[in-house]
């Protein structure tokens, strides 16, 4: 791939990010179809998120939000689409008329995702997580008529994350008792590291009917696997960076149809390097 000053400069933003797998699976699609673009990781403290925002406009800049910028990200940009606005949470954007435009694909990745696992169609949904992924799971719970109970290590945070749920259409609640749900969603960055602990007990996990990890590692999260080990349908968050990443490319390249089976399979490689 080579690099000009005509070459169209793409970004995901995060801190930490360099364990992103959007530059891998973002730059094979654009190589398939022969786009003068690039994707790249820029590592964002949370001081820098506006400044950096305010000017991406001038050069045309268009890219992702991922942790822990997502809400940050979403009040930071003045146009937005409905879904953004509606989930309070950005994790796409590109330049319209010289002013950055967000989006959120995370919520068609993510019941994408559900609906692989056969566990789109409404039920009890246990949510681990408040932060802005979580808020798109609270979405896609409103849109799939599920009950949301919702799981923080800090109690005032799980209230105060259902009262806004519900103000965007969940049936959202804290999690109370021995809640036996039909599905539970990690939205919390545990499970980057194998060692992290799991984000919910192994004897609750095994009665679920199925799992989704918003994070993705080689080989699946230690959640994941032992999940799987239980017989419970589970998957990381790999399919769900597929889905919201095609859905973001067709914002970044409107004309051009995404490569879904490159980007998937990219994904794939960069997984088991």
């Amino acid at each position: 791939m080579e690099v000009s000053a005509d070459t169209r400069l793409l970004v995901v933003l995060g801190d930490p990010v360099t364990h992103s797998l959007s530059p891998a699976m973002h730059n094979a699609a654009i190589r398939a179809l022969g786009l003068d673009a690039v994707y790249v990781a820029l590592p964002t403290p949370a001081a820098a998120l506006p400044g950096l925002l305010s000017v991406l406009p001038a050069v045309g800049g268009a890219g992702n939000i991922t942790v822990p910028h997502k809400a940050a990200a979403e009040r930071c940009i003045a146009q937005k689409t409905e879904l953004c606005a509606r989930v309070g949470a950005c994790n796409t954007f590109w330049t319209e008329r010289g002013a950055l435009v967000g989006d959120n694909t995370d919520v068609a990745g993510i019941l994408t995702a559900l609906r692989q696992l056969g566990a789109d169609g409404g039920g009890r949904w246990l949510l681990v997580g408040t932060g802005g992924a979580a808020r798109a799971v609270a979405v896609a719970a409103a849109t799939a008529k599920a009950e949301l109970h919702v799981v923080s290590r800090d109690a005032a945070r799980a209230r105060a994350f259902s009262d806004w749920a519900r103000t965007s259409g969940a049936r959202a609640e804290p999690a109370r008792g021995a809640l036996q749900p039909d599905v539970a969603i990690n939205a919390t960055p545990l499970g980057l590291k194998d060692a992290d602990p799991l984000p919910l007990d192994g004897d609750r996990a095994r009665r679920l009917a199925a799992a989704l990890d918003l994070v993705y590692a080689p080989g699946g999260t230690r959640w994941v696997r032992t999940l799987r080990a239980a017989g419970v349908r589970a998957q990381d968050g790999r399919e769900v960076l597929v889905q919201q990443g095609a859905a973001a490319f067709r914002r970044f390249f409107p004309d051009r149809a995404a490569p879904v089976e490159v980007m998937r399979a990219a994904v794939d490689r960069a997984l088991r390097a």
